[in-house]
């Protein structure tokens, strides 16, 4: 049995993220006043692109909430009514400026579960051409690396980014 709402309070909505405190009765009848939820209404894509000489490519992004400049795969929401395989296709293009073919979706799941309701499809695509500039509002940099650096970066604590770092070992580890 799952746990059930009894009642929602509204603490914060937007278009974007949302943060209630459901009232929860739990299978063996304990009630939980204050369980706080974050609600997504948009699903997010995260995307591993690989080239011809199998490198994945990575891009810098500054994350004002981290403080920091992280090395991530392309990701990002999927709007409104969109597929998220289109979605996907777009945010490469957008914060890389390459366009991709065969895009394959590999894996979706729940990044925190125990407090929020945000899902995100993992995504596997071949690099076809550079059609333009990657967003610089976005993105500061982009870069080839090969499944050692990778690796490598990823020991390092290089990449700590969860959609990344998720759909990074699901790819170059996990042969999905």
């Amino acid at each position: 049995m799952i746990p059930k709402r009894l009642s929602r309070e509204i603490i914060y909505e937007s278009d974007w993220v949302s943060l209630y405190a459901d009232k929860v009765e739990y299978p063996n009848g304990y009630i939980l006043d204050r369980h706080h939820l974050v609600h997504f209404d948009y699903k997010s894509v995260a995307v591993v692109v690989k080239n011809e000489k199998d490198e994945v490519l990575l891009i810098k992004s500054n994350r004002y909430v981290t403080q920091s400049e992280e090395w991530e795969i392309p990701a990002g929401r999927v709007d409104n009514d969109e597929p998220s395989i289109k979605a996907a296709t777009r945010e490469v293009l957008e914060e890389t400026g390459y366009t991709i073919t065969d895009p394959q979706l590999i894996y979706k799941y729940n990044p925190s579960n125990g407090i929020s309701d945000q899902v995100v499809a993992v995504y596997k695509a071949n690099a076809l051409k550079k059609e333009g500039q990657f967003d610089t509002l976005e993105v500061m940099d982009i870069k080839w690396v090969s499944k050692e650096t990778v690796t490598k970066m990823i020991t390092q604590n290089e990449i700590r980014c969860g959609l990344s770092l998720t759909g990074l070992m699901l790819v170059l580890f996990c042969g999905l």
